[in-house]
């Protein structure tokens, strides 16, 4: 996995560029409670995949800290190095560096304006915005 970072003169904001079985392995974890052994995430998989690939990307996760490894008995269990929403976050500031200057309101406006947003979605966002 590599990681694209945008600079500028203030700040670094990393945005991971998470390949699809990175990413859902992120997002295994992200909805767990606590740690899970590799069986455990292998389960929630929405497609087949091998012990031996699974193993190799959460290795890489490792390796490049987006996920920790402890080691409890024989078995290793995997959890994110930062919350969801944190790291939502850092790739939020970062997609605002790309398209909106680093604003993220104007980022923000940029989404809303998009035409593909359905009714129920606009009406969702509508309610966010007047703290409904």
């Amino acid at each position: 996995m590599s990681v694209i970072y945008i600079v500028n003169k203030d700040t670094e904001h990393p945005i991971p560029d998470f390949n699809r079985t990175q990413l859902h392995v992120m997002q295994i974890l992200w909805s767990a409670d606590e740690g899970m052994k590799p069986a455990e995430i292998q389960d929630g998989f929405d497609w087949e995949i091998d012990n031996a690939t699974l193993r190799s990307v959460l290795r890489g996760l490792v390796e490049c800290g987006e996920l920790t490894r402890e080691q409890k008995g024989k078995a290793y269990f995997y959890s994110p190095a930062k919350k969801k929403q944190a790291a939502l976050s850092t790739w939020f500031s970062g997609l605002a560096q790309i398209f909106a200057s680093g604003s993220k309101a104007s980022l923000l406006a940029q989404l809303l304006q998009d035409s593909s947003l359905s009714e129920e979605d606009r009406k969702e966002l509508d309610e966010i915005a007047n703290g409904k």
